[in-house]
């Protein structure tokens, strides 16, 4: 099908998914997650996931295969994340806030469900899932368009999930995915007016700015998180270790990972030793890839590194790198952010309460921690079942994407035969 003839089944879906009750919605998501999970459609979805990373291999990076692998248990994981939806509230219908008038009209701001919302990912196959669901619990048709190099595992996955939608007496194509991956099948869905009612691009910095560029539908800027972690001179220094070791190495290749690494002067001389330590020297003992440190210049007078470039501090690397930098305070270091952040996610590690009120009410970002890893910025973390994309954005969504953020509202207006004198 072409991109224009799925735009137009996934219209005609729409009605369909907005009157579908709760129960129906859930049942829909109870047979999606259990299609996943057949032992037939597991294969299929291996083999094809196989297809896609021989195809990827050399084309890109480990990190980004590692986003591109499937196996049984992250299979698993993505049916149960439909499965963790299904017990999350419908915000489909609900009053969120009502006014009754003095001359007896009752007003009800009531949540609706967006419509069509076009997703364009690239290469992990879990947001095919993950989006699905979401779109399905709220009410709305979903059109993927993933990347080229997780064509055919996100088309499996999507057969899979059609089964579903079917045996619960749902349109099929309430969830499709466009079969078109050239650049022009991205510049089809930015630009259909009464066909897409929101788009989220959920990648890297090009997709991201493309979007924004030239999308005429709405369009929420998601997901490039240069995120920072700021070592206070009164942090407990192993926790801060520990906390950096793993918002920079459990997983590297996603949004909530840590990029830039910001020391009090303080205590430099003793916090970067032990951060070289971790990431560096105990990683290669343990046969694992270590982190290229870049090093401003009063870092590189403390540990040896490599010397952080002009655009190392404004990159989200998606890596094992880290750009480190030491600055003269807490005030210094909201400066440095501010400036050079992506508006995802920070995080302070102090024992002071003061310096902590001081970083959250002054970082301009979707989310900030005081003494917690940055790789907490997810939905299913986040309590929302799983996520749409991580907004960084202000206006109407920001940070994890959940239910309630895919829907509008109208106000619903009740009375007796009213009149305006």
């Amino acid at each position: 099908m072409t991109t224009q003839e799925i735009l137009i089944q996934a219209k005609e879906t729409k009605t369909a998914l907005m009157l579908a009750d709760t129960d129906k919605k859930n049942k829909a998501l109870e047979y999606m997650a259990d299609a996943l999970e057949k032992t037939d459609t597991q294969e299929k979805i291996l083999q094809a996931n196989a297809q896609d990373l021989e195809a990827a291999k050399g084309t890109i990076s480990d990190v980004m295969l590692d986003r591109l692998l499937l196996t049984k248990d992250r299979i698993h994981a993505m049916a149960e994340g439909i499965r963790a939806v299904i017990q999350l509230e419908d915000p489909a219908g609900k009053v969120l806030a009502q006014i009754q008038r003095p001359n007896g009209m009752l007003i009800q701001k009531t949540a609706v469900p967006m419509g069509v919302i076009a997703i364009i990912y690239e290469s992990r196959p879990n947001v095919t899932s993950d989006a699905a669901a979401l779109a399905i619990k709220s009410g709305n048709v979903c059109v993927l368009r993933g990347g080229k190099e997780a064509w055919r595992t996100c088309h499996a996955i999507v057969l899979a999930m059609q089964e579903g939608l079917v045996k619960a007496s749902l349109p099929r194509m309430a969830v499709s995915l466009i079969e078109d991956t050239a650049r022009t099948s991205a510049t089809e869905l930015m630009t259909a007016e009464g066909y897409v009612d929101l788009l989220i691009p959920r990648g890297g910095k090009g997709l991201i700015r493309a979007c924004v560029e030239n999308a005429t539908v709405p369009c929420i800027q998601t997901g490039t998180g240069i995120c920072h972690i700021y070592i206070d001179k009164a942090a407990d220094l192993n926790k801060a270790v520990r906390i950096v070791e793993n918002a920079k190495t459990s997983r590297p290749s996603v949004c909530n990972a840590q990029e830039v690494c910001l020391v009090h002067k303080e205590i430099a001389q003793q916090f970067l030793p032990m951060l070289q330590e971790i990431l560096c020297k105990k990683r290669i003992q343990d046969g694992l890839l270590p982190v290229e440190l870049r090093l401003d210049q009063d870092a590189a007078a403390v540990i040896t590194g490599t010397p952080a470039g002009e655009q190392d501090f404004d990159t989200e690397f998606l890596d094992y790198i880290l750009a480190v930098g030491v600055v003269d305070d807490t005030d210094a270091a909201i400066a440095h952010i501010n400036k050079h952040s992506t508006g995802h996610s920070e995080a302070i590690v102090t024992q002071d309460a003061a310096a902590a009120a001081k970083f959250t009410a002054a970082v301009d970002s979707a989310a900030v921690y005081v003494n917690v890893s940055t790789r907490f910025t997810d939905g299913g973390e986040f309590g929302l079942g799983c996520e749409m994309g991580i907004s960084t954005q202000k206006l109407h969504a920001r940070g994890p994407m959940g239910l309630l953020e895919l829907c509008t509202y109208k106000y619903i207006i009740s009375g007796d035969g009213q009149i305006r004198g």
